[in-house]
């Protein structure tokens, strides 16, 4: 299976945010989006990804305000993207080496969606599912 297959299946839809906003009014957005990570674009260029474990390392546990600081601040810069034509195999390898859990999805250049550690391990969950009923089709014969 691939990353093009998770986006048919879950959507494309992609929420971006732009870094001068505060961190406050990014975990706004993710909340109403019910989202654990947003991505920072800006003149349609991917400049970063926010998550919610950047919110808390980064703002809770220094004490800063979320109120005050900017989203340029804690965002994450160096951010691994992947291809629809990649495998999910190849996703997990990165988020497991890399520790990390979004990766937005490029194509020609443009972000065409986001898939979570969450979008990949249930798309592993349901290619064994088949793999399994198949087997156990062809036991039973």
């Amino acid at each position: 299976m691939t990353v093009n297959q998770i986006l048919r299946t879950k959507g494309a839809e992609v929420y971006s945010i732009i870094s001068t906003i505060t961190v406050f009014e990014a975990l706004r957005v993710m909340g109403e989006k019910n989202i654990g990570a947003v991505l920072v674009i800006e003149n349609g260029e991917l400049k970063g990804i926010l998550s919610e474990r950047d919110y808390a390392r980064k703002i809770v546990l220094k004490d800063k305000s979320s109120k005050k600081t900017p989203v340029s601040e804690i965002m994450e810069c160096d951010v691994v993207t992947v291809k629809p034509s990649d495998d999910l195999e190849f996703c997990m390898e990165i988020m497991s080496k890399r520790r990390i859990r979004h990766l937005p999805v490029i194509e020609n250049g443009s972000i065409i969606g986001l898939v979570s550690i969450g979008d990949v391990v249930k798309a592993i969950i349901e290619v064994q599912k088949e793999t399994i009923k198949h087997l156990d089709s062809y036991i039973s014969r």
